[in-house]
């Protein structure tokens, strides 16, 4: 799992060193005022949880702390994704954590589920993988996406089938 989650930090990386400021910063109308820049940001607010929910026992997405220079310095996401990638390769994958968190809008409910850093790392993949689909419509709103493939922010699930459907 570890190195499918560096493979796709690494096309976020490659991705944003491409581009100015300007662009990382944009707030796309298509995605309802927000940027690639805040995509990012969430992504990797993620794996900063569970980076430091192992050493804790428990990982609570909740209670990201929304840092705003990762939303607005591409610079600074850059060096973000150098550390999330050297912290990850040192967390034991089948470490047995909890889930903690409030799935309700409405109340103040809160559940623990019992998972593994291995799970919460496919999850984080895939949230990722989910959020660069979003950020392929910022790129397309700004006449950029000729700088990502056709498998950004395609699930590997939808690109081996695209290809069993092609032969």
């Amino acid at each position: 799992m570890l190195s499918y989650c560096k493979d796709n930090l690494q096309q976020i990386k490659t991705l944003i060193a491409s581009f100015e400021e300007e662009h990382y910063q944009y707030k796309s109308q298509l995605l309802s005022d927000t940027s690639i820049g805040q995509h990012v940001r969430h992504v990797l607010e993620f794996y900063l949880c569970v980076i430091n929910g192992v050493s804790r026992g428990w990982v609570d997405y909740d209670s990201r702390d929304r840092d705003v220079e990762l939303e607005r310095n591409p610079v600074f996401a850059i060096s973000y994704i150098d550390r999330i990638c050297n912290d990850i390769e040192c967390l034991s994958t089948d470490q047995e954590i909890n889930l903690v968190g409030n799935f309700s809008s409405e109340t103040e409910t809160f559940k623990s589920i019992i998972t593994s850093t291995d799970r919460e790392l496919a999850y984080c993949l895939e949230h990722s993988i989910h959020h660069q689909a979003l950020i392929k419509i910022g790129l397309i709103e700004q006449k950029m996406d000729h700088l990502i493939d056709a498998g950004f922010g395609v699930a590997p699930a939808t690109i081996r089938h695209k290809q069993q459907c092609a032969q």
